[in-house]
């Protein structure tokens, strides 16, 4: 009887996770402030039990993530937007596990990908963009940036270093 009431629990924790809060998520926009540090990736863990149980899908081949407006080794100035793309792959919000779908996530000076099947974990330099969003503006403080565009699926579920895009940007 445990399990059918953790399942559920799990289940609804994972939805609420990755949703950034306020109304820009129906306009793709969010803004985002860092102060950024980096981020010990190496304790990472699986999403949960529920989530081991189904498997990561599949990427179909040709598929990728990207930069849309922003190049590695750009200049920019704080705030910037930050524009993402997704081909070969349906962009869609978190919660369930869809062949074929996904959304962004952000990292800020926090490596150039997360393992595959590890759930993204979401903190001030992982961002969450689970309403679906491709944009945001983000604010940092001066000096070179690591940014790293990484795809996971409906639970947050890292699809590695296939659908990961790192570039290098300087904030003046």
């Amino acid at each position: 009887m445990r399990t059918i009431h953790f399942l559920p629990a799990a289940l609804l924790l994972a939805l609420t996770a990755c949703n950034n809060s306020g109304d820009k998520a129906s306009s793709g926009d969010t803004t985002q402030t860092i102060s950024a540090a980096p981020k010990d990736t190496m304790n990472m863990k699986p999403a949960d039990s529920s989530a081991m149980a189904t498997a990561l899908p599949d990427v179909p081949a040709g598929a990728k993530v990207y930069f849309k407006n922003l190049k590695d080794g750009q200049t920019v100035t704080s705030p910037f937007k930050v524009e993402m793309g997704i081909d070969g792959l349906k962009l869609d919000t978190a919660g369930a596990i869809v062949a074929g779908s996904g959304h962004h996530h952000l990292l800020i000076d926090a490596g150039d990908s997360i393992p595959a099947g590890l759930a993204v974990p979401k903190d001030s330099t992982h961002l969450h963009f689970g309403k679906a969003q491709s944009s945001t503006d983000v604010t940092l403080p001066a000096g070179k940036h690591v940014l790293t565009l990484q795809f996971a699926d409906g639970i947050h579920r890292s699809y590695g270093s296939k659908l990961a895009a790192t570039i290098t940007v300087t904030v003046k």
